[in-house]
C-alpha cells in the first residue's frame, strides 16, 4: 500500500492536488492511503518550503505546484 501525503494549509491548490492525486491513484488501480497534512509544523518537518507538497512513501515528489493527473501518474508509476 502506498502512503500518499498532501502537504498544505487547505488552499485551493492543495485541494486540487489532493483531488488529482486521488484520481491518479485510482486510475492506476493502486492500493493507497491518502492523508492531508495541514499543520505547518508537520509540513516543515518534511522540508517543504512551498505548498502544496506531494509525498509518496516518505519521499517528497513535488512542492509548490498543483500537478495534473498525468504528472502524478508518472510519479506514482
Amino acid at each position: 500500500m502506498k502512503k500518499l501525503l498532501i502537504l498544505g494549509p487547505g488552499c485551493p491548490k492543495c485541494q486540487q492536488l489532493a483531488r488529482n492525486t486521488e484520481e491518479a491513484a485510482k486510475a492506476l488501480g493502486m492500493d493507497y492511503e491518502l492523508e492531508k497534512i495541514t499543520d505547518i509544523m508537520e509540513i516543515s518537518k518534511f522540508g517543504v518550503l512551498m505548498t502544496p507538497g506531494l509525498v509518496v512513501d516518505n519521499q517528497i515528489k513535488s512542492s509548490g505546484k498543483a500537478l495534473d493527473v498525468n504528472q502524478i501518474k508518472e510519479l506514482l508509476a
